[in-house]
């Protein structure tokens, strides 16, 4: 609305005023002033300080004055512009402020846009705006619960202002106004003062300000940028990106190019190679033909800084008409190998881990220490979900960094060298320029630093060999499990076909809705968002309970989604040199610092099925190795007893109980010995639904039990540990207040949306941020875990022996046989001394010829 204002109605002088908190002047003089109003939503109430932050950085003077309406503040600026000599326009949905229009003040509605002059107060009320007063004294106004006098509404107003002209001689002619109203008038003409009082807007507060100092300031972008990615503007902040990136573009350079340079000559290498050998950290960038495929992608540039504003850029396979000579790709990577392989340096680099893959395709491995600046804006706002250089650069620099568009191949399969050096300097002055920002306030903050620089900087490079090493696949396993699911696939077809007494296409969900609803009748239990009966998988687990046929659809799209997405996937994902897979780890993607892997994913490799553990039987250990599975025992529960300090979850693990057999004893009543294998299951679901903040509605659900016997279950539960509750309460507290949470070793977890009004939207955050602390020092027990075991594995000079994958709260390695006796032991020793809690971190390690036959 605002920024709608300033375009339709042009003017360098704007206000925006906002009432008070608390009580006015008019509460003073009548208590049950707006009494009847209700209180503003606790969602709502908790916008307003946001909301004032916008408008401020959009450049509106706002103006709050304790003690008097928003409605006294705009008459008072109103009537003193007036006096300067200005024309005003008041934005108000606010029927009081007719009484100040006149030929220099203009109302305009804030919905409809409808202008409010001389003429149209008359038009709109029956009386112009100096009598506005005197008619709301009559007619009453219910919305602030302003006293009236009964029997007298609107029309009765307006025929005795323009009968008797004012209400002053309505007043001094009260005795001759017959009937009813008459009466009523006389009856409560003592009220009339106290009325005129509470209705008219005071037009002579004491500001602090003058309407010639109410200048519109320039938005201050790199402030809006930073508050609408807080509070998931998506669309104004695309729009205030698109706005400074286009105002950059067309008018200036953001960041001096005065100092680039494109090195071709062997001289002003040597200069650089000098520069680099002797500087302590310096940035790199590299410039390659595709993105797409490591193994088949070349460098065509290499680019450094070593200081703000100063870069070099050395192409070494372009291709175009007239290239200059270049120098010899081979033999400026051996020069450079030594640099880049120097332990003692820093490389900062924008998707570092990347680079280092590239180069060591090309014979140079990386030693130097990484800083990855998308890592370090993770670590101090891991909720942006934004970290190209971009949305960085104009975030915490207020530079545009929009790209030139380069297309590295041409229809003559020639590269552009001058775009293409030109954002490679560019890129890599940007991202040293960053990295000096960044670390600075990471270090300010003590336990933001400790997770920089202990865990996700040292993580880095053992990912990366980790994503080297691969995971070794046996095809065959694949192969042979692919043919018997698709053997039992066309079974359960002709099943299906045997079942209806005819053919069908059961991938079509049109045909299987046709199918279930209308020749099988089957109950219509759910409806999709556009009104068509659902084929939902949960649906249909109740639909079998009527008919089999939804039973065997259940079990083709089961068998169905292990070899389309998984076996089929994996098969397409082997490296054909090496034998294996080789995931992408990545560290800045989840909310709570956990890893996620994809290219493929290996972290949902199927394992609640008797058909999908099979898979994991193909991740086998070379010859002469073994599979090695460690695995967090219940890590998530351990660590709320530590951090609820609940005294039974403690004495529980303590003791080494069955946690879920003593929950389910609890909940149903009943001895540790008599709990059935159903009553732990519920409590086993129980016990992980709660930890990650589920509702009775969301337990109802997941274990399709009545609603009332969820409620039960969860005020049972909370009833024996009580403490968990009071700790879920606290947690939800601390994020509603800080907008954030943290973990036991000071991550910070953001949930910017956590205040948001939408009650459904608030809910889902909530539970989101109660788990976070409990899945986010999960996360960083696993990342220590990981780095101390690399390092002792380093220390040792254990070659054989490597760190395969991580999946959620395990670790699996292939080791050597013949050191298999030394290692698993120190594996089991290092993960369960990681940090000290109030119960025991307790490792279980399995050993098999694959995957598979270590769970």
């Amino acid at each position: 609305m605002l920024k709608k204002l300033v375009v339709h109605y042009k003017s360098e002088y704007v206000a925006v005023i906002f009432d008070p908190k608390g009580k006015t002047f008019r509460h003073n003089l009548y208590n049950d002033y707006k009494i009847n109003r209700q209180k503003m939503p606790s969602e709502l109430s908790q916008q307003i300080e946001p909301l004032f932050e916008i408008i401020k950085a959009l450049g509106f003077p706002l103006i709050v004055k304790d003690g008097y309406e928003a409605d006294d503040v705009i008459a008072t600026l109103a009537k003193k512009a007036e006096a300067e000599g200005f024309t005003v326009l008041v934005s108000t949905g606010d029927k009081d402020l007719a009484q100040i229009v006149n030929n220099h003040i203009t109302l305009v509605n804030t919905m409809t846009g409808c202008l409010l002059n001389p003429a149209r107060v008359v038009e709109k009320f029956g009386v112009p705006p100096e009598k506005i007063v005197d008619y709301l004294c009559l007619a009453g106004d219910n919305v602030d619960n302003i006293p009236h006098i009964p029997k007298i509404g609107p029309k009765t107003a307006i025929k005795w202002l323009n009968e008797y002209g004012s209400l002053e001689n309505i007043q001094n002619q009260a005795k001759t106004i017959k009937g009813k109203v008459g009466e009523s008038l006389r009856a409560h003409l003592h009220k009339l003062p106290l009325i005129r009082k509470l209705v008219t807007v005071i037009s002579d507060v004491s500001l602090e300000t003058t309407p010639i100092e109410l200048k519109l300031q320039p938005k201050k972008n790199k402030k809006l940028i930073e508050l609408f990615t807080k509070y998931e503007f998506r669309s104004w902040l695309s729009e205030t990106i698109t706005e400074v990136t286009t105002k950059f573009s067309t008018t200036s350079n953001t960041i001096s190019t005065t100092n680039y340079i494109n090195i071709f000559e062997e001289k002003i290498f040597k200069t650089w190679k000098i520069k680099l050998r002797d500087a302590k950290e310096f940035a790199l960038n590299i410039k390659t033909t595709t993105k797409s495929n490591i193994k088949t992608s070349s460098i065509i540039g290499i680019a450094f800084a070593i200081q703000p504003n100063e870069a070099a850029y050395i192409p070494i396979g372009h291709d175009y008409i007239d290239v200059p000579t270049q120098l010899e790709k081979g033999w400026v990577l051996q020069q450079l190998r030594p640099i880049i392989g120097d332990s003692k340096k820093k490389i900062i680099g924008q998707n570092l881990k990347y680079i280092s893959h590239i180069l060591m395709e090309k014979g140079v491995t990386v030693k130097a220490k990484m800083y990855d600046i998308q890592l370090e804006s993770y670590i101090l706002n891991n909720s942006n979900n934004q970290y190209d250089l971009n949305t960085l650069a104009l975030h915490y620099l207020g530079y545009s960094t929009k790209t030139i568009d380069v297309s590295l191949k041409n229809t003559s399969n020639t590269i552009f060298s001058d775009k293409v050096a030109y954002n490679a300097t560019k890129d890599v002055d940007l991202t040293l320029q960053l990295h000096h920002v960044l670390v600075p306030l990471i270090k300010k903050e003590k336990h933001l630093k400790k997770i920089f620089f202990s865990i996700e900087t040292p993580l880095l490079p053992i990912l990366m060999h980790m994503e080297v090493h691969g995971v070794l696949i046996d095809t065959q396993v694949l192969y042979t499990q692919n043919d018997k699911l698709r053997q039992g696939i066309d079974q359960l077809k002709h099943k299906s076909y045997k079942t209806l007494g005819k053919t069908c296409n059961i991938n079509s969900l049109k045909q299987l809705r046709n199918i279930l609803y209308n020749e099988l009748r089957l109950p219509i239990l759910k409806k999709t968002s556009k009104g068509q009966p659902s084929t939902e998988n949960n649906i249909l687990k109740k639909l079998a309970l009527y008919h089999s046929f939804p039973k065997i659809i259940l079990e083709y799209r089961k068998l169905n989604k292990l070899t389309s997405t998984y076996i089929d996937h994996l098969l397409k994902q082997i490296n054909p040199l090496t034998g294996r897979i080789h995931t992408s780890y990545n560290q800045t993607v989840t909310l709570t610092g956990r890893l996620s892997s994809s290219n493929p994913n290996l972290q949902n490799i199927p394992i609640h099925t008797k058909e999908g553990r099979k898979i994991r039987n193909a991740f086998i250990a070379p010859q002469g190795s073994c599979i090695v599975a460690a695995d967090y025992s219940q890590m998530e529960l351990r660590i709320i007893a530590h951090m609820s300090k609940d005294p039974n979850l403690i004495i529980a693990f303590k003791k080494e109980l069955d946690i879920h057999n003593m929950t389910a004893s609890e909940i149903f009543g009943v001895s540790l010995t008599q709990v059935t294998a159903e009553q732990r299951h519920l409590a086993k679901s129980i016990n992980f639904g709660l930890l990650y903040g589920m509702s009775s509605l969301g337990l109802k659900r997941q274990l399709d039990i009545k609603h009332g016997f969820a409620k039960k279950y969860i005020n049972t539960y909370f009833k024996h540990y009580s403490t968990v509750y009071e700790y879920r309460q606290e947690i939800r507290n601390i994020a509603f207040s800080q907008g954030y949470v943290k973990t036991l070793f000071g991550r910070r977890i953001y949930f910017p949306n956590i205040n948001t009004a939408n009650p459904q939207h608030r809910r889902a955050t909530e539970r989101i941020a109660i788990n976070a602390t409990i899945q986010g020092t999960a996360s960083d027990i696993i990342k220590i875990a990981m780095i101390k075991i690399n390092d002792w594995l380093k220390n040792h000079n254990i070659v054989n022996s490597y760190l395969t994958m991580q999946v959620h709260d395990e670790l699996v390695f292939e080791v050597s046989k013949k050191d298999l006796v030394y290692i698993v032991p120190k594996i089991k020793q290092i993960m369960e001394a990681i940090v000290s809690l109030a119960v025991p971190l307790v490792v279980n390690i399995k050993v098999g010829n694959n995957w598979g036959e270590t769970h």
